[in-house]
């Protein structure tokens, strides 16, 4: 019989964070570590773990408690190398398309087009929803069945998607407990934040809540400040890193401690019937992308803005 995990007392934690919206304290970094170290090692209890995941969900994570959190999630992960010569792009993919098209693997398919590798990760299916992974393979690119697949495509076409079970299958673990709790968790925020590479890599981070967008800031700039090429970070298209088709949103370049506003928001724009996909349907979305890549349909101009800006960071050139 296997050998059960000890459990985790996690109790004087939950009695910090969970004092409701006002009342909750953060934790340091170190116990943050050690909290999630365990919820992701299954040594927490079902209630505890409950009671655990909700009062983040009232209270918020600090930057301390992400950098904590994301070091825990880290040393779960499966690393991969980048193509010799090439700085990878990492675009976490968690939310897909709930009203407008899913335009990530546009997105990545531009980018691959110009010589920039890109990892995408996340979740197969959600529902409700038109995923990433949906729309690549109405797209019949084959999503990566395994790390050395996933590695090896990243080589021979420049495009790898792998599913978080994959990637860190503890992490996906928590992240399954929605389907539990109704609600998203921590892991939602952390699966985000992920550098699967071993070297250098361009991070496409996006936000939802406002709120999060200064906690974002201080921890890529404060408390876990990123290296070149660093970290683009924009209000996410319901919840996705790709670009709104229709509205320029600021866009800011988070690298070496400092914050560069890279894309300028703008009113929205009133494009022609037919600029973009009929539907959110993944094969629709499949079919309108490869007219774009074909040069028969316009790239949308927030799209075009945001591939020119990550092609000009990963080539030096920003």
């Amino acid at each position: 019989m296997p050998t059960l995990p000890p459990p985790f007392d996690c109790a004087p934690f939950i009695k910090e964070v969970g004092r409701g919206a006002r009342g909750a304290r953060g934790l340091s970094r170190h116990d943050a570590q050690r909290l999630y170290e365990a919820v992701l090692d299954g040594r927490v209890c079902g209630v505890a773990l409950g009671a655990l995941l909700m009062a983040y969900r009232i209270k918020g994570e600090s930057a301390q408690e992400l950098a904590g959190m994301g070091e825990a999630a880290d040393a779960t992960m499966h690393k991969l190398a980048a193509p010799a010569g090439t700085t990878p792009v990492v675009i976490a993919s968690y939310n897909g398309a709930r009203k407008q098209a899913n335009l990530v693997p546009l997105l990545a398919l531009l980018l691959a087009r110009e010589g920039v590798p890109v990892l995408i990760h996340g979740v197969r299916t959600e529902p409700g929803r038109v995923t990433t992974a949906e729309v690549l393979q109405a797209l019949r690119i084959p999503l990566a069945s395994d790390i050395a697949t996933a590695q090896a495509q990243l080589g021979s076409q420049g495009l790898a998607f792998v599913d978080t079970a994959t990637l860190t299958p503890a992490l996906a673990a928590q992240l399954e407990l929605r389907r539990t709790l109704g609600v998203r968790n921590s892991a939602h925020t952390l699966a985000k934040l992920l550098q699967p590479f071993d070297g250098p890599a361009l991070r496409l981070v996006n936000y939802t809540h406002p709120p999060y967008r200064d906690t974002l800031i201080e921890y890529f700039n404060v408390v876990e400040p990123v290296a070149n090429p660093g970290v683009l970070l924009a209000r996410g298209t319901e919840g996705e890193a790709v670009a709104d088709a229709t509205l320029a949103r600021e866009t800011l370049w988070l690298h070496e401690g400092a914050a560069r506003t890279m894309i300028e928001s703008a009113p929205r724009l009133a494009l022609d019937p037919g600029a973009l996909p009929a539907s959110r349907e993944a094969m629709q979305t499949a079919a309108w992308t490869q007219k774009v890549l074909a040069g028969t349909t316009a790239v949308p101009a927030p799209i075009a803005a945001q591939v020119a800006i990550i092609a000009r960071i990963v080539h030096g050139k920003p």
